[in-house]
């Protein structure tokens, strides 16, 4: 799990890719380097609804995964990709135009009362 501080640069639409697979690009700026840096992440399926309310300029702290995957082109060529997965964007303090709650922003987590058929007991086992 990785975090990033930063301003919002873009908010792209979410794109149908095949009929089970949504998902939708953002860009965040860092600043804290010598030379800003604009971070692509992207939100997939269910969690591309917690970019809803985000606009461009609201800075914000991203908590991502970072993916790769191999892929070999119709010449047999190999190329390997990274895709920061983003899973939750929280406001920071420094957004007084946005004080929504943030928990609108995460994604739902899976938890073991979430699994059919699971009791939760609360116990950490």
């Amino acid at each position: 799990m990785f975090k990033l501080k930063g301003v919002v640069k873009l908010v792209n639409d979410t794109v149908q890719i095949t009929e089970k697979f949504k998902k939708r690009e953002f860009v965040v700026t860092d600043e804290n380097d010598t030379y800003p840096q604009d971070i692509m992440f992207q939100a997939a399926q269910d969690k591309c609804d917690m970019l809803e309310g985000i606009m461009e300029g609201d800075e914000v702290e991203v908590s991502f995964n970072l993916r790769g995957r191999e892929w070999t082109s119709p010449q047999n060529e190999v190329k390997y990709f990274n895709t920061l997965d983003a899973w939750r964007i929280e406001f920071t303090s420094g957004n007084a135009k946005n004080t929504e709650n943030n928990a609108q922003k995460t994604a739902p987590v899976e938890t073991p009362a979430a699994v059919e058929g699971v009791k939760d007991d609360g116990l950490p086992f």
